[in-house]
C-alpha cells in the first residue's frame, strides 16, 4: 500500500489513495490491487476524493471489477469519499479510531494507513494470514484477529509495533500463496537453515515445494547442515 500511491500529487491525494489501497486489499491478491490501482490513477482526473465522489457508481465498479467483493468495495469507496468530503475537508481521517467508522475500513486496515499516512503507530494491523501464523508460533492463543492484535500488543513493545506490518503481512500471503517465491528469498537470505525452520513451524512443506522449482538438491544441501 505504500509504493501503491501517487506521492507527486499532493499529501491529501497521497494519503486518499493509501486509504482506497487498503480498501480494496481485503481478499484481493496484491498484483490485481496494483494492476486496479494504477485504473483508478488514470481514470479521468484521477485518484482523487473529488474524482471519486463525482464518478458514476457504475463506472466506478468497472474499475473496481477484478478486485474481490468489487460491488461492497464500490459501495464502500464511494460512501468513503463523500464522508471526507463533508467532515475532513477532503483529506482521510486523522486516526485510526475514526477510519473504522468508515464502512468498509477494519482495524487492520485502519492501523495500517495511519501508519504510511502519518507514520503513526496506534495499533497493530493484524490479517488473517498473520493470525493463523502466530497462533502457530504459540505468540498468541486466539480465536479471530482481532484477539490476535489485542494479545500482540499485550507484550510486544510497542516501538516493534510498525516492524510487524512490515515484515509479516506480505510474509504471510507468500506462505499461502506464493510459495516458490517465498523458496527461492530463503535461499538467498543470511540464514536459511533458520528461515527453513521457521516457515516448517508455519506449515510450509519445504521439501514438496522444492521439488516444484527443481531445487531438491540446495535445499537437501542446506538441511544437512541441521
Amino acid at each position: 500500500a505504500e509504493q501503491l500511491p501517487e506521492k507527486t500529487k499532493g499529501e491529501k491525494v497521497f494519503r486518499f489513495q493509501v486509504l482506497v489501497a487498503l480498501m480494496l486489499s481485503s481478499q484481493t491478491k496484491d498484483a490485481v490491487v496494483g494492476m486496479t490501482m494504477r485504473k483508478l490513477q488514470q481514470a479521468g482526473a484521477g485518484l482523487t476524493v473529488e474524482n471519486i465522489h463525482s464518478m458514476d457508481p457504475q463506472t466506478l465498479n468497472e474499475l473496481l471489477h477484478s478486485v474481490g467483493f468489487h460491488n461492497n468495495k464500490t459501495v464502500f469507496i464511494k460512501a468513503a469519499a463523500e464522508t471526507l468530503i463533508e467532515k475532513y475537508q477532503g483529506d482521510i481521517p486523522p486516526t485510526a479510531d475514526e477510519m473504522m467508522e468508515l464502512k468498509g475500513v477494519g482495524p487492520k486496515m485502519a492501523y495500517i494507513v495511519e501508519q504510511i499516512a502519518f507514520g503513526r503507530q496506534t495499533g497493530i494491523g493484524v490479517d488473517v494470514h498473520m493470525h493463523k501464523n502466530f497462533n502457530k508460533l504459540n505468540w498468541v492463543n486466539s480465536k479471530t484477529p482481532e484477539q490476535t492484535r489485542v494479545q500482540l500488543e499485550g507484550w510486544l513493545p510497542r516501538e516493534k509495533w510498525s516492524d510487524v506490518n512490515v515484515l509479516w503481512v506480505g510474509f504471510g500471503q507468500e506462505v499461502q500463496q506464493q510459495k516458490g517465491k517465498l523458496l527461492r528469498k530463503i535461499m538467498t537470505c543470511s540464514n536459511p537453515l533458520g528461515a527453513m525452520k521457521l516457515v516448517k513451524r508455519l506449515g510450509f512443506d519445504v521439501k514438496k515445494e522444492a521439488k516444484k522449482i527443481g531445487m531438491e538438491e540446495e535445499v537437501a544441501s542446506i538441511m544437512k547442515q541441521n
